[in-house]
């Protein structure tokens, strides 16, 4: 004997066999876009270490602040204004002046020379 349940169950299988599924509009759209998305996302160039660089001090003003505050240092190290010597003078006690290169240096070109 078949159970009537199990011959129902058959026949509401056998037409949703028959049935073909359609996705709705909006769930195309949807997949439509996340994949435009994707698509545009990977044509965009992945940004350099130098422009992650940029971005965290705060862009291209920021770097050339921060190019003229370390030129305009270089430049007070290197050649100080009076004032300063003499301040540092004063807090240090006496002066100290250390010769990177003397004229003899950058003119002598006995050892390159071969003889």
């Amino acid at each position: 004997m078949t159970d009537p349940n199990d011959d129902m169950l058959d026949d509401l299988f056998g037409q949703a066999r028959n049935v073909a599924p359609e996705p709705s509009e909006a769930l195309v759209a949807r997949v439509l876009a996340d994949a435009a998305a994707v698509r545009h996302a990977a044509a965009t160039p992945k940004p350099t270490l130098l422009d992650r660089f940029f971005d965290m001090i705060g862009g291209w003003p920021a770097a050339g602040g921060l190019v003229a505050a370390t030129l305009g240092g270089l430049w007070i190290g290197v050649a100080p204004p009076a004032s300063v010597e003499d301040f540092t003078a004063a807090m240090l006690g006496e002066q100290v002046a250390v010769g990177i290169l003397s004229s003899d240096t950058v003119f002598d070109m006995d050892p390159l020379a071969d003889g």
